[in-house]
Formats: C-alpha cells, sequence, structure tokens
C-alpha cells in the first residue's frame, strides 16, 4: 500500500497523509456477505450512555469474514481486494471451485487471480491456511487461532504477523507482533504471510471531522475537569492533576493489570518488552 500527500488547498488537507488505495481493485462489496451494523453511540439497552465519546459517524455495513478457513482442500481463486470500513487491514473476496463466496483478511502481496487453499498438508504458500504443525520453522503467519476450530483472534490488524520459532509436542512456540513469546496449539490454524495494509500506522486524519465520520466524538482531558467530574481535575490555573489516573481512580501509565490466575497464564513463555 501506497501513501499520498495531498495539495493544501484547505486547512483540513495541509496535513492530511492519506491511504492510496492502489490495491483496492472494486469499490462494491459482495451483497451475499454483508450484515446489518447497528451502532449504540454508547448506550446501553436502558437508554444510559455507558461509554463516552462514541457516537455518529458514517453508516456502515459489516462485511462476514471466514475467520475459520473450514473449508478445507478446495481451491479458491481471489475475485477482489476491497476495503473494509470496519478494519485496518484490506479484504479479499475468493471464490471456491464449487461456487461457494467468502471474505477473508488479505496478506500482503496477495494478487487477484492467485489460488489459496485451507487444510491440513497444504503447502505453506502466501494466503493458505494450515495447522501450525504442517508448517516449516521460521514462517511467518497471521490470523492464528488460539483453539483449533475457533476462529483466528491473534494477528489480524494492519501490518501485524507472528513467527513461529519453534515446535514441540503438542505445543507450537510463537513471537508475536508485541514481542511476546506463546506457546500455541499445533493444532491451530494460521494463514502464511503478513496482513495487509502495513502503511496504516502512517496514516494522518487531518481534521478533527475526518475523526468525526469514523464514530468518534471529542474527548475531553482529565485534568480540564471539575473535581467532581475525575481525580485529576481541579486546581489553580493549568494544574498538573496529579499522578495520572482513570476517571474511577485507577492508577495509569504503567501499573500491572492482567489477572495471575487466567487459564493462558502457563503458555506464555516470555512478556512483551523484556530481553
Amino acid at each position: 500500500m501506497a501513501l499520498k500527500k495531498l495539495r493544501p488547498t484547505s486547512p483540513g488537507q495541509r496535513f492530511r497523509i492519506a491511504p492510496a488505495f492502489d490495491e483496492i481493485t472494486t469499490s462494491t462489496p459482495e451483497k451475499s456477505l454483508l450484515a446489518p451494523k447497528k451502532k449504540s453511540g454508547g448506550r446501553n439497552d436502558s437508554g444510559k450512555m455507558t461509554n463516552r465519546y462514541i457516537g455518529g459517524g458514517h453508516k456502515q455495513q459489516y462485511r462476514i469474514i471466514d475467520f475459520k478457513r473450514s473449508k478445507h482442500n478446495v481451491p479458491a481463486t481471489v475475485k477482489e481486494i476491497e476495503y473494509d470500513p470496519n478494519r485496518t487491514a484490506r479484504i479479499a473476496l475468493i471464490s471456491y471451485a464449487d461456487g461457494e463466496k467468502a471474505y477473508i483478511i488479505a496478506p500482503a502481496g496477495l494478487q487477484v487471480g492467485a489460488t489459496v487453499v485451507a487444510g491440513p498438508g497444504v503447502l505453506p504458500e502466501l494466503g493458505n491456511a494450515l495447522p501450525l504443525r504442517d508448517m516449516p520453522l521460521g514462517t511467518i503467519v497471521h490470523n492464528i487461532e488460539l483453539m483449533p476450530g475457533g476462529g483466528a483472534v491473534l494477528a489480524r490488524s494492519a501490518g501485524t504477523y507472528a513467527q513461529l520459532v519453534a515446535r514441540e509436542d503438542k505445543y507450537a512456540t510463537l513471537k508475536l507482533p508485541s514481542g511476546e513469546m506463546r506457546m500455541v496449539l499445533v493444532t491451530c490454524m494460521a494463514t502464511v504471510g503478513t496482513v495487509s495494509n502495513a502503511d496504516h500506522m502512517n496514516v494522518r486524519l487531518g481534521k478533527a471531522g475526518r475523526h468525526r465520520w469514523l464514530g468518534y466524538r471529542p474527548r475531553v482531558r482529565g485534568v480540564a475537569m471539575n473535581p467532581v467530574d475525575h481525580p485529576m481535575g481541579g486546581g489553580e490555573g493549568r494544574s498538573s492533576g496529579g499522578h495520572p489516573r482513570s476517571r474511577k481512580g485507577l492508577l495509569a501509565k504503567g501499573a500491572k493489570t492482567r489477572n495471575k490466575n487466567k487459564y493462558s497464564e502457563n503458555l506464555i513463555v516470555s512478556r512483551k518488552g523484556k530481553k
């Protein structure tokens, strides 16, 4: 994916860095794979606002993505590379040999006309999905399952990937995008390649209105509030507000939040950020 710097014909364009969309091959999604997407505006079923700073935004439809790749050993042809408003990555429309269509997360480098296949024993080539036990060590993967048959949950956003670094008995060791080393069952599926749209991290919206189109409302800093509204509020002049805290008073910036008794604690070989 490429980025483009626009001519500063307005203040909103001056600092905008926009995606070029040069890999997109169609602007019309597959109707049979669309689902309605209702927005809550941050309200619960009683109409009470439970999440602040959510609301508005452009109307969207959800694209049904096949995260399980459960149609095994049936080759599929890539028909289109499409934009998905619900995620940072690009998606690919594939058509199986029997005529069924599906959306998958498009790996970087996948082209229209390419053939992808899923299942045990398939070749570890770009876009193919197979169990970790069938992949050579060092393979770059994305869309990784944590439970066999449960669907991909790891490394799904733009530009992310994991690397298969070891395999022993029933577990494979993966180095995740965060740097964490984690064991996953070798029967779990993963897709070969890196997720597309790696330049997403360099996009700059350019103006507040473009942020509103994405469904975000303005966010007020805690130090700008009154003491009744936030632990960091109040004070004379431009006070720092004390130690950074959340609205509920929980310490921010570095406090450990992970439950030590979580079921997956024993599967983590080394934490992110550690050498």
